[in-house]
């Protein structure tokens, strides 16, 4: 072979060479938009509509306001140009699903709005409570229709050591008021939380039903400790068969046959005594029973099943309701400010029964609730009544118990206390 014929040789292999290399060395503009597309993972065909109360908003105005006072539908719908039949057809489909005559003030009403110049009424939402919603359907078909929002089980713990008492320690650690309630009401056979020591400590595993990330209210407290002078006190929620109820370690009911308290944890404001100096009469006499002080209105229970035996108005008692409960224990609450509904003589109530509200009623300077307890017919101080406990743990159940015992201990002691609240503690000691 000459060195012409292999120089042609060797120029033609190079072009053949760039003719099936290029695509990979010079792509073209398709490839290189294809392959950039592929490669980035961007998604062009998903599109997720930002939704509220079932609709989507992307092409809505949403406003929120207050109802104001006076306030009733044909008011507020008028002001978005909805026409008086068309509220006629809102007011009639609301039957049997809301009670338009309950939109309170204050409450949030929501308006989704096209967006158009007359700012057209889709849809309005009004929100009764923290736990449902009406949505009026003004759009395409009147109708109204009501919503239960989904709640959310959530389990939470706290510790703290008492300074003064425990309702304001646990005001301290921003924990809700009604726990405070459901713990006292736990240990109030075994604790007077009236009478507690700088130092006490307690611990609770607790769950708490919420939306959105809203505290609703507190569903049930699992397990509990509290240390009152020097000694240890634990609760857990077990149910043996016959409903849940608290136990101790041993496994021994917590629950009594009367609850210790006829309002939620309050304030001793005046104990019983047999020679106390009376406020309104200005004179020494017997106080034969407990005061618990609270704000007017607030609910009063009844501490135990039993039959109504009075429910009526007197000088000096005020409004008061006597239980009686077995054949030897009676209680009596006094200067109410109003009955419950369907609280009268002959009927039965349920332990932790509304029965009446808190007042002045009666030969009463402020609101409180005079709690008196008999026992065989001879008035005693309801504080100092010790009662036996509810149905302990069975033989049968004993086994399981133990283990869920020795779980919910074990949880409970990993729970450690504040920083803070150990430090004050200590110099305190």
């Amino acid at each position: 072979m000459n060195r012409s014929q292999l120089f042609f040789g060797i120029l033609f292999l190079g072009v053949a060479f760039l003719i099936f290399a290029s695509p990979y060395f010079f792509p073209s503009p398709e490839q290189d938009f294809e392959t950039l597309e592929e490669n980035t993972g961007v998604d062009t065909v998903s599109y997720t509509p930002k939704m509220m109360y079932g609709y989507d908003i992307d092409s809505l105005d949403v406003f929120e306001v207050k109802v104001k006072r006076n306030q009733n539908l044909a008011i507020i719908f008028s002001k978005y140009n909805v026409d008086n039949e068309t509220i006629y057809d809102l007011s009639r489909a609301s039957e049997g699903v809301f009670d338009l005559r309950k939109i309170h003030p204050n409450r949030k009403i929501t308006f989704l709005c096209h967006q158009d110049s007359l700012r057209t009424l889709k849809a309005a939402v009004y929100e009764p409570s923290n736990i449902e919603y009406i949505v009026f359907h003004i759009e395409d078909s009147v109708h109204v229709s009501k919503v239960i929002k989904q709640t959310e089980i959530v389990q939470k713990t706290a510790a703290g050591i008492i300074s003064s008492s425990l309702a304001m320690s646990m005001i301290d650690l921003e924990l809700p008021p009604t726990l405070t309630n459901e713990f006292a009401d736990i240990f109030a056979w075994q604790i007077d939380f009236f009478h507690l020591y700088p130092g006490d400590k307690f611990k609770v595993i607790y769950e708490e039903e919420q939306i959105d990330g809203e505290l609703i209210t507190i569903s049930e407290i699992k397990g509990a400790y509290f240390q009152h002078a020097g000694n240890d006190y634990y609760a857990k929620y077990y149910n043996q068969g016959n409903g849940f109820d608290y136990f101790d370690e041993d496994g021994n009911s917590l629950r009594k046959a009367l609850l210790r308290y006829p309002v939620k944890f309050s304030r001793i404001s005046s104990r019983y005594s047999g020679r106390r100096y009376h406020p309104v009469q200005k004179r020494y006499k017997a106080h034969r029973g407990t005061d618990f002080a609270a704000p007017a209105g607030t609910p009063i229970r009844s501490v135990g099943d039993g039959i109504i035996v009075e429910a009526r108005y007197g000088k000096f008692n005020g409004n008061f309701v006597k239980v009686k409960h077995n054949g030897n224990h009676t209680t009596g609450y006094l200067h109410m400010k109003k009955f419950a509904s369907g609280i009268r003589p002959g009927v039965k109530v349920k332990q932790g029964q509304i029965i009446g509200f808190v007042g002045k009623t009666g030969l009463a300077k402020g609101n409180h609730v005079c709690f008196r307890f008999w026992k065989n017919g001879v008035q005693i101080d309801a504080l100092k009544v010790n009662l036996p406990p509810s149905e302990p743990i069975l033989e049968e159940n004993r086994a399981e118990f133990d283990m869920f015992n020795e779980s919910m201990i074990t949880a409970l002691d990993i729970i450690s206390y504040p920083e803070d609240q150990l430090l004050i503690a200590k110099i305190g000691e």
